[in-house]
């Protein structure tokens, strides 16, 4: 199964992936909503804390993709 179709039927099945594949979409319109404007220092710590969790949301996306790669449920 190569990577696409599994990332489709993960998000059709796993409760988990789906929330983490919104909230990923979510945090990066806002981070680019950001970038199109000069930052205050909220702003800029708000910019941060996007990019942690959007790093987040992916690297447990992918730890699930692993597992279901071998087989194992999430």
């Amino acid at each position: 199964m190569d990577q696409e179709t599994l990332i489709e039927r993960l998000t059709a099945e796993n409760e988990e992936f789906r929330r983490l594949r919104s909230e990923h979409q979510a945090h990066d319109q806002e981070l680019e909503a950001l970038r199109r404007t000069a930052l205050s220092a909220d702003q800029q710590w708000r910019m941060s804390e996007l990019k942690k969790l959007k790093l987040m949301a992916k690297d447990r996306m992918e730890a699930i993709i692993r597992h279901a790669r071998s087989g194992v449920t999430a």
